[in-house]
């Protein structure tokens, strides 16, 4: 991943959630994701939003948005989940929407490119095609999934078999993938800059093959 990250940045982001929280469910999640997405100066952040969800990650990445002076875009199923979440970020963030778009995956994820910080709710039913479609920035990524410790993503095999599922044998590559016991659960996975070869070394004539364990995130080099 090639995305700058400024300590300050996230910093103030992370400040600046924690004081604007009103009655939140998703305890630890809207300053943490508010902190990773001002960090990283994220250009364009994307998130998911179901018919009823709670708005409290809107408002961290809202927020983060000011930060990095980027582009914040909502995606939701329908008019009505657009009136409802338009109405309650206006209320919960003093007046500041991010932009909503409405429509199937295929249709959204077409018209937003170069996305660098991606968060999905599994909630939504098609949370899995829209990680799957995403234009990702050239520059690398970070990946996003709440509610990961629901059903859907025990059946889907695991946290390593839906990022691998997820990018295929694209032009981006997974650099390290953790699962963190923060809400609900969060599946993260940070993504590679085009053209970056994040598996492999050549040092002394020789090529070593990294590997990084999905478990501890250590990093083993292996000569070949």
């Amino acid at each position: 991943m090639n995305l700058p990250w400024s300590a300050e940045r996230a910093s103030n982001a992370y400040i600046h959630t924690v004081q604007s929280r009103h009655n939140s469910h998703e305890s630890g999640v809207p300053e943490m994701l508010s902190a990773m997405a001002a960090g990283w100066n994220s250009r364009l952040i994307v998130e998911t939003w179901p018919q009823g969800g709670v708005i409290s990650t809107s408002v961290g990445l809202a927020i983060a948005r000011q930060y990095t002076d980027g582009r914040h875009v909502c995606i939701v199923p329908d008019e009505r989940s657009r009136s409802e979440y338009g109405s309650r970020m206006r209320e919960a963030a003093a007046g500041v929407s991010p932009e909503i778009i409405v429509g199937e995956a295929e249709e959204v994820m077409d018209s937003l490119l170069g996305i660098d910080f991606l968060v999905v709710d599994s909630k939504r039913k098609d949370y899995n095609r829209v990680l799957r479609l995403a234009k990702l920035s050239a520059k690398g990524a970070v990946l996003i999934c709440k509610n990961a410790c629901s059903k859907t993503i025990a059946a889907s095999g695991g946290s390593s078999f839906m990022w691998r599922s997820v990018l295929g044998q694209g032009t981006h590559r997974i650099v390290r993938s953790v699962f963190l016991p923060v809400g609900k659960g969060i599946e993260m996975a940070h993504v590679s800059a085009i053209g970056s070869n994040n598996n492999s070394v050549v040092k002394g004539g020789k090529r070593w093959v990294r590997h990084v364990d999905q478990r501890s995130g250590d990093v083993h080099f292996i000569r070949t």
